[in-house]
């Protein structure tokens, strides 16, 4: 994991991009924000590129391929897996069963976002402070 890496956010709604980047800017966070509309955008992405994501921020529901496919083919990838990214669902979807199945995937977060400015902005900010105070893989070198 890379603190200086992109933040990748995956959700199919594009008013909750512009939400997110928002928060983040006024949070002063300086990484790079990589939006994508559903899964399959972004594990193209992760199977092709040499940068290394600070954090992926996912959505449940989304068309073609959903969060929960997405974090399963992740897992699934040695590539990806080496990469060590720390994942994190961030949905409005929240439920037993689908908490229960990203746990038993071994996810490292989920979130269902909040409805207020001011309580969302918090998530954010708790998110984003915890993986970079967090001692990960990627932080050590080789």
């Amino acid at each position: 994991m890379s603190h200086q890496g992109p933040i990748l956010l995956i959700d199919d709604d594009a008013d909750d991009h512009f939400i997110f980047e928002s928060i983040l800017e006024e949070l002063g966070v300086s990484n790079k924000i990589l939006s994508f509309y559903d899964g399959k955008q972004a594990l193209d992405y992760l199977l092709t590129t040499t940068e290394q994501p600070f954090v992926i921020l996912c959505d449940i529901n989304m068309p073609v391929m959903n969060g929960v496919e997405l974090h399963q083919a992740i897992i699934e990838s040695e590539f990806l897996r080496k990469k060590a990214i720390p994942f994190v669902f961030l949905t409005t979807a929240a439920n037993s069963k689908v908490v229960n199945l990203a746990y038993e995937q071994s996810v490292q977060g989920f979130f269902q976002k909040s409805t207020s400015m001011d309580s969302y902005e918090e998530q954010l900010r708790s998110i984003i402070n915890y993986w970079r105070n967090c001692l990960h893989p990627n932080v050590f070198p080789l």
